[in-house]
């Protein structure tokens, strides 16, 4: 059974898509991820314009995110505070990075910009993805214990707020910051941002891991609800009819994958997702270098 998709101006099989939107939802309530930086490049895959895959996958992250959202809420694993902090910085960052792929459409240069920061993103991810499994699993074998978080000066900042929940005292342009950064990757990758939220909370913020995926979420939503409502009045790119097959899907896998948080070592799946990663990083590569896009020449006859 397939479906014909107006913006995007394709057809896809309605059970494939069911499919994709249940994998990507386990991952986002697994690991605290939105999923769109391997869902969008999928939509790349399927013959979906860069832009309409974009904006529409930010509605089914916001999805997705919602339904990991309540269920780390009710095990009360929600940094409330901290991830208001974020979003409201990450609001500013998704009409920045509107504005800028705005500005790259108009341009003609949207499409070359998000397929190179994707293989850039991607091989980034993945590489520190692989060097932080095999770093854990040798102190595990040696028997090491993994330090705690030291504050820094960026800790230090003016406007020092506590944070009860985490148990932090930090600057509040900290995480404002990390919002904004994160909002901008929202608006020009079709991403939540949890790839790069995750690791910034834990490894810059210092907050607890047992918080970290929940306060992600809860984040994600406000940012990509943001993208998918401006990239929709501003550059009319989000298909909704797509939207929905993949939200369906990812509210679905996003309760699975919330379980399967609590039940099982997610240390051990970090190296597929690590592997699976690298490998749409090199696919994305692989047709960007290999064979770009065809050059357009006009002759002029006299």
């Amino acid at each position: 059974m397939e479906l014909h998709f107006p913006i995007a101006d394709v057809s896809v099989s309605f059970p494939l898509l069911m499919f994709l939107g249940f994998a990507v939802g386990v991952l986002s309530g697994l690991f605290g991820v939105g999923g769109g930086f391997l869902m969008t490049p999928i939509l790349f895959f399927l013959g979906i314009p860069k832009l309409v895959a974009t904006s529409t996958e930010a509605v089914q992250i916001a999805g997705s995110s919602l339904s990991g959202f309540l269920g780390h809420l009710r095990r009360k694993n929600v940094d409330l505070k901290a991830g208001s902090f974020i979003a409201a910085g990450g609001l500013v960052g998704t009409t920045a990075g509107v504005m800028l792929t705005r500005w790259l459409r108009a341009t003609g240069q949207v499409d070359t910009v998000i397929e190179i920061s994707y293989v850039i993103f991607l091989g980034l991810i993945g590489s520190l993805m692989l060097v932080e499994f095999f770093v854990s699993r040798l102190r595990s074998k040696r028997g090491l214990v993994k330090r705690s978080h030291n504050h820094t000066f960026l800790h230090r900042l003016p406007w020092r707020v506590k944070f009860p929940r985490s148990k932090l005292y930090m600057s509040g342009f900290l995480p404002l910051g990390l919002g904004f950064v994160v909002g901008i990757l929202t608006a020009l990758l079709g991403v939540g941002g949890g790839f790069i939220m995750v690791p910034a909370m834990i490894y810059i913020l210092g907050m607890p891991t047992l918080v970290v995926i929940g306060t992600s979420l809860f984040t994600v939503i406000f940012l990509t609800a943001s993208v998918a409502l401006q990239q929709s009045l501003i550059n009319v790119s989000v298909d909704i009819l797509l939207a929905l097959c993949l939200m369906v899907g990812g509210v679905i896998g996003a309760q699975v994958g919330v379980r399967l948080a609590n039940r099982l070592p997610a240390q051990n799946f970090r190296i597929w997702l690590a592997l699976l990663v690298m490998g749409v990083c090199l696919k994305l590569a692989f047709d960007l270098f290999v064979y770009p896009p065809a050059v357009v020449s006009v002759e002029v006859t006299l």
